[in-house]
């Protein structure tokens, strides 16, 4: 079972293909992206497009551009493209009982808005953010609480780079966590760099490539290829690096 099966860009609806963000690599060749109903990763590297298109899927799909659910309204400055207004998700009849879109870049910002919620009335919102304000955490702990408060089964969850708020064994604490909510039929779409979390059993990994999205294996994965070669010798790898 899954909430979200695809997405397709509309070419209709999209704009100058030599204009930001249609020149992105990523969307340029685009036409339908796959999803798997439990987790897909997005990775590249820094401005291959992963983190747009997961920003575009989450404004597509009615969630708030700077993190959160449908009922995020606030704004503190509007920098997502328009990519959103092109993109088609292809839903399935299921609906999700939860969404949330999460970026580690404006979880501040996330929780001063849950704050004002929360004080504005119509029932308290803390209880289901762990009991306290996410301020009153750290980064890390504040993406975990989220995770293990906030988020429930039958949800879908849209991550954008979490491993910046993450320490490694905070990321695989957020991966227990992801276990948890996939047994109970919640499906998820991340973009990150990290090896660790890009590891998750049976993902479907679309490595963002100057040719556009490309299913890649694991170990085929950039990311773990040189992760792995600076881990089996760190001073031979920084040699060869810093002589050159």
């Amino acid at each position: 079972m899954t909430f979200v099966r695809a997405v397709e860009l509309v070419r209709a609806r999209a704009g100058d293909a030599d204009a930001y963000p249609w020149s992105l690599p990523v969307v340029r060749g685009l036409e339908r992206l796959e999803l798997d109903p439990a987790v897909t990763f997005l990775v590249g590297e820094n401005g291959s497009g992963k983190s747009t298109l997961v920003e575009a899927l989450a404004v597509a799909l009615g969630l708030n551009p700077e993190g959160g659910t449908q009922n995020f309204a606030f704004a503190t400055r509007e920098s997502h493209s328009p990519l959103h207004e092109a993109l088609r998700p292809i839903r399935e009849a299921r609906r999700p009982r939860s969404a949330f879109f999460l970026r580690a870049e404006s979880l501040f910002t996330v929780a001063t808005e849950i704050e004002r919620l929360d004080k504005a009335g119509g029932g308290p919102l803390l209880p289901a953010y762990g009991g306290r304000s996410l301020h009153e955490r750290s980064h890390g702990e504040s993406f975990l609480a989220l995770a293990n408060h906030r988020f429930s089964g039958d949800g879908l969850y849209l991550f954008d780079e979490p491993e910046a708020a993450l320490s490694p064994h905070g990321l695989l604490a957020l991966m227990r966590r992801m276990a948890e909510l996939v047994a109970e039929r919640s499906q998820f779409v991340i973009a990150t760099h990290s090896p660790i979390l890009m590891a998750f059993p049976d993902a479907r990994i679309y490595e963002c490539t100057p040719d556009g999205l490309e299913t890649v294996a694991y170990d085929d994965l950039d990311h773990v290829r040189l992760t792995r070669s600076f881990l089996e010798d760190p001073q031979r790898f920084l040699r060869h690096l810093l002589d050159s």
